[in-house]
């Protein structure tokens, strides 16, 4: 089997300037990006079921709901149960950690102890396992 070269990845950040530096990341590396300043705005993408993601980029804590409530709402639409979902945190709480990953999210991944490469890397690898 051929490896897929160009991926999608759906950001889901509320911080528009770190927003704006993980999509340039991800377009600079010739990677899709699917911007999403809210959990409900990137809800509402996967339920329209367009062109779906390899992959969900995942800030814990949003301005609208948490990741868990994200991920409570993403597993009801059949469509979005086999997109690998990394959730990038501020926080290292290991209650929201431990029942993120009981959810079947892939990493849970805080932002301070990565760089964005490293980041973009993992997501990388996450995506390719999935395939």
């Amino acid at each position: 089997m051929t490896e897929k070269k160009n991926y999608r990845i759906m950001i889901v950040e509320d911080e528009p300037m770190l927003l704006r530096a993980i999509v340039t990341k991800f377009e600079k590396i010739d990677i899709e990006v699917i911007a999403c300043a809210t959990g409900q705005e990137g809800l509402d993408y996967l339920i329209k079921g367009k062109k779906l993601p390899d992959a969900i980029w995942l800030d814990y804590y949003l301005t609208d709901m948490n990741g868990l409530d994200f991920i409570h709402q993403l597993k009801t639409h059949k469509s979005s149960l086999d997109i690998p979902v990394i959730v990038v945190s501020n926080s290292a709480n290991d209650d929201n950690k431990k029942n993120m990953l009981a959810l079947g999210i892939k990493k849970y991944i805080l932002k301070a102890d990565y760089r964005l490469e490293e980041i973009v890397d993992i997501l990388k690898a996450v995506i390719k396992e999935n395939l």
